[in-house]
Order: structure tokens, then sequence, then C-alpha cells
């Protein structure tokens, strides 16, 4: 079942003195999160955005309420959640939340890789660690080796080049 709630960032520190606070984020980027209407606590409940802006790689807030210092380092670790219906991915990308846990297949054969655990930014291309018992692959996330993604059916379909997984990738 996925999540209504999905993480957004963790407040690291305060910024200035009227209670701004500067957010660690845990999307693809801080203009990502910038666009939204809202960001929200763990249980929910609106956090109160008034304003949001993009600074040296992190994304300011200003908070309901929040109009101290000491307002703001009260706040400090805690984690802003996004709201799912406040997002339109592009068709063919989801949330990491809605990937990692997924049983990895081969396209063609069907054969089981394993589950996949974490996606690994490289900055050329994502990786997927996928782990079956023991055993450990790390996967290129590249559009050719990306068969389908289906979290309706709990299933990542791949298409991997001989030497990835044990046997050398299939035969042609």
């Amino acid at each position: 079942m996925k999540k209504q709630f999905l993480e957004a960032g963790k407040i690291v520190r305060t910024h200035g003195v009227r209670g701004e606070l500067v957010l660690e984020c845990w999307a693809d980027s801080p203009q990502f999160l910038a666009k939204l209407p809202k960001l929200c606590w763990e249980d929910g409940r609106d956090a109160g955005l008034l304003s949001s802006r993009v600074h040296k790689g992190r994304l300011l807030v200003k908070l309901q309420g929040v109009d101290t210092v000491e307002q703001g380092d009260a706040l400090r670790g805690r984690v802003l959640y996004l709201d799912r219906e406040d997002v339109t991915l592009p068709q063919g990308q989801y949330f990491l939340q809605d990937i990692i846990g997924l049983r990895a297949v081969d396209g063609v054969t069907g054969r089981e890789y394993g589950v996949l655990r974490e996606v690994i930014p490289t900055g050329a291309n994502d990786v997927y660690r996928i782990v079956d018992g023991d055993k450990e692959y790390l996967f290129p996330a590249v559009k050719h080796m990306v068969q389908e993604i289906s979290p309706e059916e709990g299933v990542i379909r791949l298409l991997p080049i001989p030497g990835i997984f044990d046997d050398g990738g299939e035969e042609a």
C-alpha cells in the first residue's frame, strides 16, 4: 500500500533571526520541493508552509508560528513530508519509496534476481542494489536495461547484459 505522505527532507538549522528553516532535501532537487503548496508533519498535519525558496542547494522554508531562532531550533531534526496528491510525476517516473521492495525479474525469461533494496544516485545514472539472500548485485538503471517498472504488480523487469548476475546474463 502506498503511503500518502512521503519524506521530503529534514530541518537541519535555522537561517537568519526570523525563524526561517534550512531543509536538507530528500527529493530530486530543492526546486522540486519549492513548487509544493504545502509540507506536512509525519502524522499528515499541515506544517503551515508560508514560503519556500532555494538557497545554496537547500530549501529555506518559513512555517506559520515559527518567528524566532529559538522556535526554529526547537524543530531541528524534524522531518517534513509531502503529500503525494500535490505531485504529478511524469509518465514513467516513480517515487523511490514506491519501487524499493519490488521483485527484480528478467524481462525475457522471468528469472527472479532478488528484491530492489536501494537506489543509489551516481550522477550519470542511478544504480539499483538488488539483494537475493546473501547475494547482492549492483544494476545500472539505464533506460535500455529497465524494461518495465510496475509497482502495482510488485515487480521491476530488467534486461541485464552478460556479467551482471552470477550466470553472466542470458546468452543470445
